[in-house]
């Protein structure tokens, strides 16, 4: 490790962060501070360089959000070898190279064209490792054997205790049913009805898009169910037929809206009421921050009425791609009778070192330890934007879940504040049906970003938002001028001819 010496100036224009900031970036891209290589601690750098440990880090943490340089826990900051071989355009050579050298370098991803920003601290790698490490040791004999399509039974039971303790679902371990991913298992359900005789399905409105499309994609015909401060409008869902409909009962995406109590037994008293069914999705609502967790609504559920979906994705690293579903008994049957066409898409290891996981109660405390550092996360982004937004970015309020609701005031598409979200390595995702002329609507990830990046790039966001507007306007005046200049040439041409 080098030490680095800049020339500052504390009168320039710049402020020292954005100097640092600034040369450290053209040090790079020239080559000057090689690939690979690590950069001076904060408090040496500040001590070499005479600036605050403050000021460094936000030169840092400006170079780490537009993926000059990546950070490695415990290790500190070191230039990515992409960004350096990219710029000097000098690729090396694959052949004869090791594996080491063929991996993506660490805290790079793999298929965005900006890195996404993510939270090292809401995982603790150290208690997973000391699972699998017990799998291939205690358990290789039972990876040698195929594995069950619905799921490890070790896992499906540790699944059931934990529902219920922990959400009030009541079901047996063979209701339960393992897949990689909420679509994957959503594709069986719709199987599932299909040999019920089922086709047709309601959604909520705004509401979460890839299943909907699932239901599509299987032949359902599928309606659009508006929804109010309360959840799902109940008055809107079919009668007189049978029906599916896929709701988000306890933290509704992406309004945030919690389904109370009389509306969630009016609910179960339609599906028995048309012989139909409910989809429960009860994603991230493990993480509440305020107030009681809310009971599923599939333990109010006393007539087999209601599916419920859940995914360790939001708790756990997204690496690990385990989703489960809990059937009702008169479903089981049913699924069994095709389930043996298809195969347990889940690593078996990784199963049974969930089921280890959670038997020693680490993932309970991985719960613990989530609600507490996404409720400070959450705090920081409903302050952040309240201080930046001026009345222009308003975030809904939330009391629950990973993601917060951003209406804009701006003439800038979804898809463009996205894209100036990404260029900051924030997750931003359109919400095509609220928005208006007017206002736009996009959900925010503040979970995957930490506390002080987020102080620092929520109010980048809103100023980059402003900057592109006055952009906009300045191009559309322009292109106003310029059809005015070839009119009055035109005009003049004429005359001249004349």
């Amino acid at each position: 490790m080098k030490s680095i010496t800049l020339n500052l100036d504390n009168t320039a224009g710049e402020s020292l962060y954005e100097q640092i900031y600034n040369q450290m970036k053209d040090s790079i891209l020239t080559g000057r501070i090689e690939a690979g290589s690590r950069l001076p601690s904060l408090r040496r750098f500040s001590d070499e360089n005479g600036v605050s440990v403050t000021t460094v880090e936000k030169a840092y943490n400006q170079l780490l959000v537009e993926g000059y340089v990546e950070s490695r826990p415990k290790s500190g900051y070191y230039v990515r070898n992409s960004i350096a071989s990219e710029a000097q355009d000098n690729p090396e050579e694959e052949r004869g190279m090791t594996l080491d050298q063929l991996l993506p370098p660490e805290g790079s991803h793999v298929g965005n064209e900006i890195p996404l920003l993510y939270d090292e601290e809401s995982f603790e790698f150290g208690r997973w490792k000391k699972c699998m490490h017990k799998v291939f040791n205690e358990y290789q004999h039972l990876l040698r054997i195929a594995g069950d399509v619905q799921g490890e039974p070790a896992l499906r039971y540790e699944i059931a205790k934990y529902l219920f303790q922990s959400r009030g679902v009541k079901c047996s371990p063979d209701q339960v049913v393992i897949g990689a991913g909420s679509q994957q298992l959503t594709g069986h359900l719709c199987r599932i009805l299909q040999e019920m005789e089922i086709a047709n399905a309601a959604a909520e409105n705004p509401g979460y898009g890839p299943v909907r499309e699932i239901f599509k994609e299987h032949g359902f015909t599928v309606l659009n169910i508006p929804v109010d401060e309360n959840g799902i409008v109940l008055e809107k869902l079919p009668t007189n037929m049978r029906s599916i409909v896929y709701v988000n009962p306890s933290n509704q995406f992406p309004t945030g809206a919690v389904m109370p109590v009389a509306r969630r037994y009016a609910l179960i008293n339609w599906a028995k009421e048309n012989d139909s069914y409910i989809l429960e999705d009860d994603y991230d609502s493990e993480l509440r921050y305020f107030g009681k967790p809310i009971p599923a609504l599939q333990g109010l559920d006393h007539d087999d009425r209601v599916i419920y979906l859940g995914s360790f994705s939001s708790t756990l690293f997204e690496a690990v791609k385990i989703s489960y579903m809990v059937l009702p008994e008169s479903m089981v049957e049913v699924f069994h009778q095709f389930s043996s066409k298809y195969s347990q898409t889940c690593s078996k290891a990784e199963q049974i070192c969930l089921a280890l996981y959670m038997e020693e109660g680490f993932y309970q405390k991985n719960i613990k330890k989530c609600r507490k550092l996404y409720a400070g996360k959450l705090e920081t982004t409903m302050r952040e934007f309240g201080k930046a937004g001026k009345g222009k970015v308003t975030p809904v309020n939330s009391r629950s879940g990973l993601a917060v609701l951003l209406k804009i005031q701006t003439g800038l598409s979804p898809e463009h504040l996205c894209y100036i979200g990404r260029k900051l390595g924030l997750l931003i995702l359109p919400v095509d049906d609220l928005c208006t002329r007017e206002e736009q609507a996009v959900t925010f990830y503040f979970y995957r970003v930490s506390n002080s990046l987020l102080k620092m790039l929520i109010p980048m966001f809103v100023k980059n938002i402003e900057r592109e507007e006055k952009r906009m306007e300045q191009a559309r005046l322009q292109e106003e001028k310029r059809k005015m200049m070839e009119e009055m040439e035109g005009k003049t041409y004429g005359l001249q001819r004349d």
